[in-house]
Order: structure tokens, then C-alpha cells, then sequence
């Protein structure tokens, strides 16, 4: 984990309220996985006061080298409204690397990736691992979902892997009209995975548990929560264990990606 004063290489608007910001940090990321995430400090005062956590949306690499991280964010309050404004060869201090990462267990061949709106931010990255850890592009299948289709993000870069993508959107704007895990379970039924990643709302992933759970399906999710210190401090980020009742794991330091046997989403 460091502490740095990094700057930003790119600020851009990729969708109505959607983001990517390239962060120029030159030390710390070589060994940086999918799934790991940084906590940023916005503003140098005190309003927002606590830093945001951020998925590592991308590793920059220039000359075989990683000297930055790329991060997907949506404008949602006060903080990430505050980020959006601020322009090329501006400075945030982050935090990072944090957090586990996806694994990828051994005789896995088919995957299944199950993405929600601004729950793509980390499975970009985890996709390129993919492909670059031997899996072949043909058997690894992107399920993206949102309310409209300018919630669908990152088709291009998918693409660009060479992965097949099928969108699903609320409204029926793009893809097919009903909620991701609709196409999720059918595919599930036609040709079974060995390994399922997900990362999205919470009622989106306790769907995908209940599909993964049904056919016994190894599954992976990174969790979305809140974050004040990303280091375990504040107790704030606590997800309910599965195993023991009254035991709590904290998102920052055990997760954010857990097995999804692991862990207890809420009712």
C-alpha cells in the first residue's frame, strides 16, 4: 500500500454522468490486481473530508511498465461531482493499492462475467487478466446490464478482448428488455461455467448467488459498499459471514471480492 500525490493524465466524460480518470502514480502498481481498489482524497480540505474508494478500472502501461491506474467512476454526490471537475495535470492523493482480488482457480475454462451500470469498473481489468492468464476469449461471456442504455459501459473494450457481450437494459433501449441475471440464468441452463464474476447492485448479486448456488457454480463477487478509511479503522464496510452468525468481515480488508459462499448479503 502507498501514499502518493498523483496526477491526473485524463479526466473524461464517457456517458451522461459516467467518467474515466487516468492517474499518473509511479510506484506501487506493478503487482496491482483485478479487483483491488484506491481510496482517493478529492478535495485538500476538509469538504468531502473522507476519501472515495475507487476500483482499479485499468493499469496504464507505457514501455512494458505500469505507472498509473485508470479509474471508471459515476457522478453520483458531492465527492465525485467534485472529481469530474477537475481537469489534466491537477493532483488527488491516493491511496492504494487495496482490498483482495478475483482469483482464478485452476481447470477453469468457462467464464461467466455478470457486470451491473458502474459495476463494471473493476471487470474490465479482471477480463484482460483473463485472456492474458491463457483463457480462451471464446469461453469467456460478458452479461451487462442497466437502466438505459447509457448505463451500459465498456462494450468497446470487451470487444476489443474479443469476448461476446450480451446487454439486457430496464427500459429495453439496448439489448434485450429485463434485468441481467434473466440472460444470465438461461446461459447458465444451456452451457454451465466453471467460475461466475460478478460485481453490481446488491439485489443484483444475491441473484446471481441464488443461480450459482442452484447448479453449484464457484462464484466471485465484488461487493459495493461504503468506505471512510479503506483500511479497516472505521468498521464501516462490515459484511455478514455465512458461516458463523454475529461474524462480520469488513469489505476493505477482506474483500471487496469474496467467495460468494463466504459471505451473507442482506434480506
Amino acid at each position: 500500500m502507498f501514499q502518493q500525490n498523483a496526477q491526473i493524465l485524463w479526466n473524461e466524460k464517457v456517458g451522461p454522468s459516467y467518467y474515466r480518470i487516468g492517474l499518473d502514480c509511479r510506484y506501487g502498481y506493478t503487482h496491482a490486481k483485478p479487483g483491488q481498489f484506491v481510496m482517493v482524497r478529492i478535495s485538500g480540505g476538509i469538504d468531502p473530508l473522507l476519501r472515495r474508494p475507487f476500483s482499479i478500472h485499468k493499469p496504464i502501461v507505457r514501455n512494458d511498465r505500469i505507472v498509473g491506474v485508470e479509474l471508471l467512476y459515476k457522478v453520483i454526490g458531492q465527492g465525485t461531482r467534485i472529481l469530474s471537475g477537475l481537469q489534466q495535470g491537477g493532483h488527488v492523493d491516493v491511496l492504494g493499492p487495496l482490498g483482495s482480488a478475483f482469483l482464478l482457480p485452476e481447470n477453469a475454462h468457462r467464464i461467466y462475467i455478470v457486470a451491473g451500470g458502474i459495476g463494471v469498473a473493476p471487470l474490465v481489468f479482471l477480463a484482460s487478466h483473463l485472456v492474458q492468464s491463457g483463457i480462451d476469449p471464446a469461453d469467456c461471456v460478458v452479461f451487462l446490464g442497466g437502466r438505459t442504455r447509457d448505463d451500459l459501459l465498456c462494450i468497446d473494450d470487451f470487444n476489443n478482448l474479443h469476448l461476446a457481450v450480451h446487454p439486457s437494459t430496464d427500459d429495453g433501449s439496448a439489448g434485450d428488455q429485463c434485468l441481467v441475471t434473466v440472460p444470465v440464468e438461461f446461459a447458465v441452463a444451456d452451457d454451465q461455467p466453471d467460475m461466475i464474476y460478478a460485481c453490481g447492485p446488491e439485489e443484483m448479486l444475491k441473484c446471481v448467488v441464488a443461480i450459482a448456488r442452484a447448479r453449484s457454480i464457484p462464484c466471485q463477487l465484488s461487493i459495493e459498499t461504503r468506505m471512510a478509511c479503506g483500511m479497516g479503522a472505521c468498521l464501516g464496510c462490515a459484511v455478514a459471514a455465512a458461516d458463523m452468525p454475529g461474524r462480520y468481515y469488513h469489505a476493505c480488508l477482506d474483500g471487496p471480492v469474496f467467495d460468494s459462499q463466504a459471505i451473507r448479503l442482506r434480506e
